[in-house]
């Protein structure tokens, strides 16, 4: 079985499922590279809880988890089916470290999930699960997360941390804005530090970063990259994609893949 490697993918606005842009197409490609995965690990922002949850629904729905959008994009749906078995192996891979996690049966995908999975694997047949982002907790744990969860790789576990490179919706103003020049100095302090493979330094980002605040008032959609950063193991290599595709003005679209030669 191949060793997967993990990708952190900024999921951008909802319409990104509608609008695939270069972002969606370097998803695309990407994912005929790679080798076909058993099952699928996502942790987006999206699902937010009081404690770390794992979903173990086998077929969980497809959830339109905004409002105010064109109505084509609540008529999508992801049908993939669900990874109870996964679940239960994430739960005792966490339990090792003394990360506790419950499992959930009823959740379904949210939109940080089955958007940018229709743009890899659109067919939607290969079975996904989701972890929950609990409420208040630092980079640091995510990180920890993330290397407990580091063995899947080799189980043909696909590790996905769905976010936003940058993330400032009290800036959005719609279509046609240019790029904010803070958008592209945080975006490149993020693959410089990430090349060099400096984790302290991305874990203390908010500190370190230029632009660290307006880039994310919030943390929690760049701590997905944290989490699959620290997935793919010490000394992983580093290929950022789609770089140049930045929406709105403000929401930077790059992902990454993180891997062992």
């Amino acid at each position: 079985m191949s060793t997967l490697p993990t990708l952190f993918i900024s999921h951008g606005a909802p319409t990104f499922a509608l609008a695939p842009g270069r972002a969606g197409e370097a998803l695309a490609e990407l994912a005929r590279e790679l080798p076909r995965p058993e099952a699928i690990l996502v942790l987006s922002p999206h699902w937010m809880s009081p404690d770390l949850l794992a979903t173990t629904n086998d077929r969980p729905a497809t959830i339109h988890d905004f409002g105010g959008f064109p109505a084509p994009l609540y008529e999508l749906k992801y049908p993939a089916p669900g990874a109870p078995a996964l679940a239960e192996r994430t739960i005792g891979l966490l339990e090792r470290v003394s990360l506790h996690a419950a499992p959930e049966p009823r959740r379904g995908l949210d939109h940080g999930a089955w958007v940018p999975l229709m743009h890899l694997y659109p067919e939607a047949d290969i079975p996904v699960m989701q972890l929950s982002m609990p409420f208040r907790q630092p980079p640091a744990f995510f990180h920890e997360l993330g290397r407990a969860l580091a063995p899947l790789r080799n189980e043909g576990v696909l590790i996905v941390g769905s976010g936003s490179i940058t993330h400032n919706l009290y800036e959005f103003a719609g279509d046609g804005r240019p790029t904010e020049a803070y958008v592209d100095a945080f975006r490149d302090w993020i693959a410089d530090t990430l090349a060099s493979d400096d984790t302290a330094a991305l874990l203390d980002y908010r500190a370190r970063a230029p632009f660290a605040e307006r880039a994310h008032p919030t943390d929690e959609h760049l701590l997905p990259l944290m989490f699959a950063r620290a997935a793919a193991g010490d000394g992983a290599t580093v290929v950022r994609i789609a770089a140049e595709d930045v929406r709105y003005g403000m929401l930077g679209m790059d992902a990454y893949v993180f891997g062992k030669d």
